[in-house]
């Protein structure tokens, strides 16, 4: 199969003909595409969740691990933290605009990994 791309705008994150160690892309790259990053992002592309809802829906994430990545994406701007003072204490999430657009854009990859991810694992 040839495959060639042609390249008609500089790569994000270039500069120089180098991807730059102090470059704020590598740093959002790093949230959005963490191993649980992904999969919140994607959870709440559906709607809200409380956070037991989100715990539940991406199996295998730790409490921890769930906490700290929504600390992040709400400290990124990627999500809405809402608390009510009820009790027991409720607390919903849900994308801001901008986590939504993040959401949208990674819906083509995960539609790719999903039809390929057996033949690759298979290796």
């Amino acid at each position: 199969m040839d495959v060639s791309f042609a390249v008609s705008r500089p790569r994000p994150g270039l500069t120089s003909g180098k991807y730059p160690a102090d470059c704020p892309t590598r740093t959002v790259l790093t949230h959005i595409t963490s191993r649980w990053g992904v999969l919140v992002l994607l959870a709440l592309e559906q709607g809200g969740h409380r956070w037991g809802e989100l715990h539940r829906e991406i199996e295998g994430i730790s409490e921890k691990m769930l906490a700290s990545t929504l600390r992040t994406f709400e400290a990124d701007g990627l999500v809405h933290r809402e608390a009510q003072a009820t009790i027991p204490p409720r607390v919903d999430y849900e994308l801001t605009p901008l986590g939504r657009e993040a959401a949208e854009r990674l819906l083509p990859l995960m539609d790719w990994i999903a039809d390929n991810a057996e033949a690759i694992v298979a290796r």
